[in-house]
């Protein structure tokens, strides 16, 4: 069970982990599941989850988290917050840098030569031409077609209760999806067992299961 007593044990040998594989002294990092209510609790944790915490251990704009297994690859522009906060805290800047750190590492950690990218709407049906929401048509379909005229290959934005089934995944190397559940759920239903959570956008190497701590 959590125990808010190891709270601060638990955050500084993230930190002492972090610091061995800066220096060198280790290839990457691999880290296990926290409970972030335990540290919040026991330690007055600042971060909404590891890969926050490791952004700023890093020292790192902004790190991106990506699940991967060999069906599918899937990134959340925000990541732990609530549902409620999803349409303020998505902006055009952060979706631009998610995108870029995402191509960017694909390239160059997956020896992807030109990364495949699609991307989801945020509204269902991907605003279904503004009757079921506008940021659609407001911002990220233009955001994309800028990035497209920049030399990315961009599809989107796509529905994305259709973007999932086998025939179009063939089409993208990684899924960039609004929020955490619209990620998330697919990889999970698809390859539960296998999937492996890599941070993006970092200095070093960073990985770790898919799941939580699994007190349950």
């Amino acid at each position: 069970q959590p125990d808010p007593m190891d709270a601060q044990a638990v955050i500084d040998v993230i930190a002492r982990c972090v610091d061995i594989v800066t220096t060198g002294a280790a290839s990457g990092l691999c880290t296990a599941p926290i409970h972030k209510k335990a540290l919040k609790d026991g330690a007055q944790f600042a971060y909404p989850g590891h890969t926050e915490y490791l952004q700023a251990l890093a020292k790192s704009g902004q790190a991106v988290m990506m699940l991967a297994s060999d069906q599918l690859r899937v990134v959340p522009a925000t990541i732990h917050i609530a549902l409620n906060d999803v349409p303020t805290a998505l902006t055009p800047a952060l979706l631009r840098k998610t995108i870029t750190i995402t191509d960017a590492d694909l390239r160059t950690r997956f020896g992807i030569d030109a990364p495949r990218i699609a991307v989801a709407g945020l509204n269902p049906h991907a605003g279904e031409g503004g009757a079921m929401g506008t940021e659609e048509l407001d911002w990220i379909a233009n955001l994309l077609d800028d990035m497209r005229s920049e030399g990315f290959h961009l599809t989107g934005p796509l529905p994305a209760d259709t973007m999932f089934h086998a025939a179009a995944r063939a089409r993208y190397d990684v899924a960039v999806c609004m929020y955490h559940d619209q990620a998330l759920i697919p990889i999970k239903t698809l390859d539960f067992d296998r999937g492996v959570n890599v941070t993006l956008g970092l200095p070093f190497i960073r990985t770790s299961p898919d799941h939580g701590t699994a007190f349950d």
